[in-house]
């Protein structure tokens, strides 16, 4: 398990940086990805430079992706499993308030393209260690939200899931679709919560070591997780 890589994108904070310290704990190398560069670095120290690499990246940015490939490739020589965790909201309306298209764009960019990017560009080295793609998506990439695009996003995530796993099939490569609900992360800054209760981050961490380390032939597709008594 030692020589393994997990590369992790929106790493800096929430899911992705307890997701990070799980992966270490499980003996893996670990490529912390995101657009912080001081967070980044910080973890990096914490966790140890000779298992991390941070590398600044904006996952909306096709080369600064390529970038990252190529840096984890550099370092470590292979990637074993990769987590497309970066995402935000800004949750604009669809009606009335104020017009905000370019929070919409780069909603669009992060969400989806930016996850797209990511299984595009880091595919061809799972099929060569039949590794494990994961991605993060939402409760409200199943059900109808009032938080508008964003949900749009995150079902646009769902099938991009469904869709890497069809192709994926008879490859080796495994594919999981994590579904958070309330979580107790930096990305409900400036959003009403639909509820009072809320996950912590290493509870979703968890549920990614879990599908991440079944035996090769257990395929984990989906994870989805709601703290106690949130409704939806």
């Amino acid at each position: 398990m030692s020589s393994k890589v997990f590369l992790i994108t929106g790493a800096s904070t929430g899911i992705g940086e307890s997701t990070a310290r799980r992966a270490v704990e499980a003996g893996f190398n670990v490529v912390l990805a995101a657009r912080s560069t001081h967070k980044l670095q910080k973890l990096q120290d914490e966790l140890g430079r000779e298992r991390a690499l941070a590398v600044t990246c904006d996952v909306a940015s096709w080369e600064s992706q390529e970038e990252l490939v190529r840096l984890s490739l550099e370092r470590f020589g292979r990637i074993d499993v990769v987590f497309a965790n970066a995402g935000f909201s800004k949750g604009s309306t669809f009606y009335g308030g104020d017009d905000r298209p370019e929070e919409w764009k780069e909603m669009v960019l992060v969400n989806l393209f930016g996850a797209a990017a990511t299984a595009r560009l880091t595919l061809p080295e799972l099929v060569k260690t039949k590794g494990h793609f994961l991605v993060t998506g939402s409760v409200v990439g199943r059900i109808t939200s009032i938080r508008n695009l964003y949900s749009a996003t995150k079902w646009g995530v769902t099938g991009m899931a469904q869709a890497i796993r069809n192709e994926m099939a008879g490859s080796g490569v495994r594919v999981t679709l994590i579904e958070p609900g309330v979580v107790d992360t930096p990305f409900w800054e400036n959003l009403q919560k639909p509820c009072v209760a809320e996950l912590q981050p290493d509870d979703i961490a968890r549920a990614v070591l879990f599908a991440v380390t079944q035996p090769p032939g257990v395929d984990v597709n989906e994870i989805m997780i709601r703290p106690t008594g949130q409704p939806n």
